[in-house]
């Protein structure tokens, strides 16, 4: 099936999507300084450039799109044009996710993983009551924590 767009309007909306103060991070920042916990922005000194890192708690919080991650929940779909190139580039971007928490947990920092299900669409948790579980989790010392739709894992020390 051929793309619906010309290459030229594609590329071009492609480039407008954002890497860094998306949407979903930007929610999680305005709730969590709310809470009164004070963050960095983007750390490029730690594996994986965090989009939150709570330094004196040596936790970290990466808000992560569905799509460009490839997580297992209704918004995410395989794209039905450039098969082989979009199944590399997820599987890729994984990969790469998997080895940058690997780095953190070894340089002892605890890592939250907030999806964008968890934000919107038709298994969005309540935001302040997420955002309460997410802030109980940055001042405690469970080692991993993962939000996504209707649902939270802890994973302890």
């Amino acid at each position: 099936m051929a793309d619906v767009f010309p290459a030229d309007v594609r590329s071009r909306m492609m480039a407008g999507i954002r890497s860094t103060n998306t949407k979903p991070e930007l929610l999680l920042r305005r709730g969590l300084h709310a809470r009164g916990l004070r963050f960095r922005l983007h750390d490029r000194s730690l594996p994986g450039t965090p989009d939150l890192v709570f330094a004196s708690r040596r936790a970290v919080v990466q808000a992560q799109g569905c799509f460009w991650h490839g997580h297992d929940c209704h918004l995410f779909k395989w794209p039905k044009t450039r098969d082989e190139f979009w199944r590399a580039k997820i599987a890729r971007n994984r990969a790469v996710d998997a080895r940058a928490e690997a780095a953190l947990h070894d340089a002892g920092w605890r890592v939250a993983v907030v999806w964008e299900c968890a934000l919107k669409g038709r298994t969005r948790l309540n935001h302040g009551d997420m955002l309460d579980t997410l802030a109980t989790w940055i001042r405690g010392t469970d080692m991993r924590i993962d939000i996504r739709g209707l649902d939270v894992t802890l994973e302890e020390r």
